[in-house]
């Protein structure tokens, strides 16, 4: 029984000092670019989807009346297309570049319109490590967070007011290009 134990921990010692070997010698992927290690999608999602079953709102402080979803819409071009892009426009540059890519959030494959809105609530507030996804908490207060949640969770049903907000403006005439020539002095 000794020995069996003692084999227990020498395997054990054998798999940290290789996990020590393979993270300290710069094996490991890190750059955004990079393919994931193995297991860590999977072991990054069940961590997070165990945490949030545990910790998200099962209610909602406010209602998405067409006055919160019209905050949550200019909060959102504010805070969030940088990353995630808008309705009418490709998935941004910063997003494509993450790891994992930021998801476009008013695309069909992107939308969270089928999370409880305490779920993306507890996204916003909380960030999500090691996903580019930050924390808003010290910067937008309980309110402006909801709103925001409830804009994603009505992505695909948006009112026409709020969809307005969320459009590109017009498009400007074009000005006549300016002439090459120099100025004459008087």
């Amino acid at each position: 029984m000794g020995r069996f134990i003692f084999g227990v921990i020498i395997g054990i010692c054998l798999v940290a000092g290789g996990a020590f070997t393979y993270f300290m010698t710069g094996m490991a992927p890190v750059a955004a670019t990079a393919q994931p290690m193995p297991f860590e999608r999977f072991l990054a999602h069940a961590a997070l989807h165990a945490k949030i079953d545990r910790e998200a709102p099962k209610t909602a402080p406010i209602q998405p009346t067409v006055g919160n979803l019209t905050a949550g819409a200019h909060l959102y071009i504010h805070d969030c297309a940088f990353c995630h892009g808008m309705p009418s426009g490709p998935q941004s540059l910063q997003g494509r570049g993450m790891f994992p890519p930021a998801p476009a959030l008013f695309t069909p494959r992107g939308m969270v319109t089928n999370d409880p809105v305490g779920v993306t609530f507890w996204k916003i507030k909380n960030g999500i490590r090691l996903t580019g996804m930050p924390s808003f908490e010290r910067g937008l207060n309980t309110t402006q967070m909801w709103q925001i949640a409830w804009l994603m969770r009505d992505a695909d049903k948006l009112p026409p007011a709020v969809s307005a907000v969320l459009a590109p403006p017009p498009a400007q005439p074009a000005k006549p290009a300016k002439s090459a020539e120099p100025r004459k002095r008087r």
